[in-house]
């Protein structure tokens, strides 16, 4: 499998993880957050998520990632020009809002 396909169990889980609106319980890291004050919105870090997470969105003027959907994983980190993201140990709960545009858009990743 190619590192841009996405198995049918991973796509599914996400699937779970919007309707649940919830995080996979395995995950033992934190989720990341974007500093908007200090965001450029370049996209890198959207364009970097895996997309079996796909937890980066653009909402509106900012980029956002929501945190159930976030693995901790680093990829967005890596490829930040101004190292706006960082770990969100104190993260809260998407609201409704943002998450009827993620179900919007859940038949692709972000």
């Amino acid at each position: 499998m190619s590192r841009n396909t996405v198995s049918p169990a991973a796509v599914k889980a996400r699937s779970e993880r919007i309707e649940n609106q919830s995080r996979h319980d395995g995950w033992k890291k934190p989720p990341r957050r974007i500093e908007r004050s200090e965001c450029i919105t370049c996209d890198s870090c959207l364009r970097s998520c895996p997309p079996e997470f796909g937890a980066i969105f653009d909402n509106g003027l900012d980029v956002v990632i929501v945190p159930e959907l976030c693995s901790g994983c680093p990829a967005c980190v890596v490829v930040c020009p101004v190292d706006c993201i960082y770990v969100d140990e104190d993260w809260s709960p998407t609201g409704p809002d943002l998450w009827s545009y993620v179900e919007l858009t859940a038949g692709r990743p972000a």
